[in-house]
Formats: structure tokens, sequence, C-alpha cells
């Protein structure tokens, strides 16, 4: 039973990063961005490809596992903003999108973006053991960010709900950093 669930997880895991094969390799890309700026010199430009070699080999496995899998479910690269390669229009031997229902058209995933920015914080204290940060943001919405300590421990909440926790030692620890 055991290794049965284990094959059966290793399918669905190499389906689904199979499907990364093809993208916009961006990581990859930026390695290359900067192989070329690093020196105006052809012979020079491939000695530094030499050296980062093994960093090409780390960013191209990162490219076809997580990134290009990413553009591919998302329809857009999350590191570019470009659009996958597979929804670019352009004359195709077959048509099959006519015969398809719409929603097997596009990713199915909307993009792993967040459009709205913080626009004003206005922090204030309310009491010796709280803090409180309004949030107004680029959309009009707001939230609000509170950090509570409680002994040793502090817990933040936007909007009530707890989103992470740290230790005073670990706030100093930053701090000193």
């Amino acid at each position: 039973m055991k290794k049965t669930l284990i094959k059966t997880a290793g399918i669905i895991i190499l389906a689904t990063t199979l499907t990364g094969c093809i993208g916009s390799n961006a990581v990859t890309g930026k390695v290359m961005k900067f192989n070329v700026e690093v020196v105006d010199n052809r012979y020079a430009r491939a000695g530094v490809n030499l050296l980062l070699a093994p960093v090409y080999g780390i960013t191209t496995a990162a490219d076809y596992v997580l990134f290009n899998s990413l553009e591919f479910w998302t329809g857009k690269n999350p590191i570019s903003g470009s659009p996958h390669i597979f929804d670019s229009k352009t004359d195709t031997h077959f048509k099959v999108n006519d015969e398809l229902d719409p929603s097997l058209r596009d990713a199915p995933i909307d993009p792993l973006v967040n459009q709205r920015t913080i626009s004003t914080g206005e922090m204030q204290k309310i009491d010796n053991n709280t803090i409180q940060m309004d949030i107004t943001y680029n959309t009009g919405e707001t939230a609000i960010l509170r950090g509570v300590r409680d002994g040793e421990n502090v817990s933040y909440y936007i909007d009530d709900k707890l989103i992470s926790q740290t230790t005073i030692a670990q706030l100093e620890s930053l701090q000193q950093s």
C-alpha cells in the first residue's frame, strides 16, 4: 500500500512538473543577462559563462520545475510578467479552440500577482503590549495590522486574523543585524 501511494504521488508530481518544460526560463535569462553585462569582450564572456556553468544548472532546474510550471498554470511568468509561450497568437495548423469549452482555452489559475500596494500606514500604540497600523492600499481597501506581545512572544494579525508569530529574542536579533 505504501509503495503504491509513493508511486502515485511521484507520478502526480512528475506530471505536474513536466508541464513546466517549456516557458520563458526567466531565472536563467537573468543569469544570461548578468553574464553579458559583466564584461564587453566576447572571450571574457565565454570565460564567465564557464564559471557560471553550475549556476546555469541550478537556474535551469528552478525554471523547469518551478517557474515554468507556474507560468504554464497561471498563464504568466511570475518573474518577468510575460505571457506563457503557449498563449502566443500565431497562425496554427490545427484549429481546436472553437470546439472546446471556453474554460479550457485559458490558464486555469489567475496569475499569482498582488496588484495592491500600501499607500499609507499610520502606526499607533494601543497599550504597553499592542501596536497597530491602519493601512490604506492603492486600491482604496483598508486593513488593520496589529502586533500583540504576550510575555516573550509577539503575534501579528491582519484584520484580526493571525498571520505570523515571533519572539522578542528574534526581534532583538533582527534589530542588531
